[in-house]
């Protein structure tokens, strides 16, 4: 019997997959195959709960975020009511100070009216008083001018009394 070419690469094609089955290559292939499954559901897991964690990280931050847009939102508002509040009181503190400085100036103004006509009045009387002792010692004899100044002194005082009251 005569093998041909055919035969004898059946026969090693047997004998190489005995030899693989008698090293257990085949289960060797699976395991390492298996490994490295079971290395790729791990980093796939790994991912998974790094990925959750980061959402969950992210979602903390928006919070963060929003929490601080809002703060600042009302600090904002808040600062605007009190600027508005200080304007205003300003505003009206600027108003009662010229109103005071305005009343404390009519007031000065109408003492000095006052003193000035004083001062006028006191003037004319003692102006008059003179002009009167004048003319009546130079007139009337003495006896009469006693009578005259004391009686005109009276009315004076009368007149000054009814001016100043």
């Amino acid at each position: 019997m005569t093998f041909d070419a055919t035969f004898w690469v059946a026969i090693s094609f047997l004998i190489f997959f005995g030899a693989l089955v008698y090293l257990k290559i085949p289960q060797k292939v699976t395991e390492l195959l298996e490994k490295m499954i079971s290395d790729i559901k791990n980093e796939i897991e790994e991912s998974e709960k790094l990925r959750s964690e980061s959402k969950l990280l992210l979602d903390k931050a928006q919070t963060k975020l929003e929490t601080a847009e809002n703060e600042t939102k009302k600090i904002l508002t808040q600062a605007t009511k009190d600027s508005e509040k200080l304007v205003i009181e300003m505003n009206e503190k600027f108003h009662k100070t010229a109103d005071i400085k305005k009343n404390s100036t009519e007031m000065k103004i109408k003492q000095m009216k006052d003193s000035a006509i004083k001062e006028i009045k006191d003037a004319s009387v003692k102006l008059s008083v003179d002009s009167v002792r004048k003319i009546i010692s130079t007139s009337v004899d003495k006896s009469k001018l006693d009578t005259l100044f004391q009686k005109n002194l009276e009315e004076t005082k009368e007149a000054l009394k009814k001016i100043n009251s």
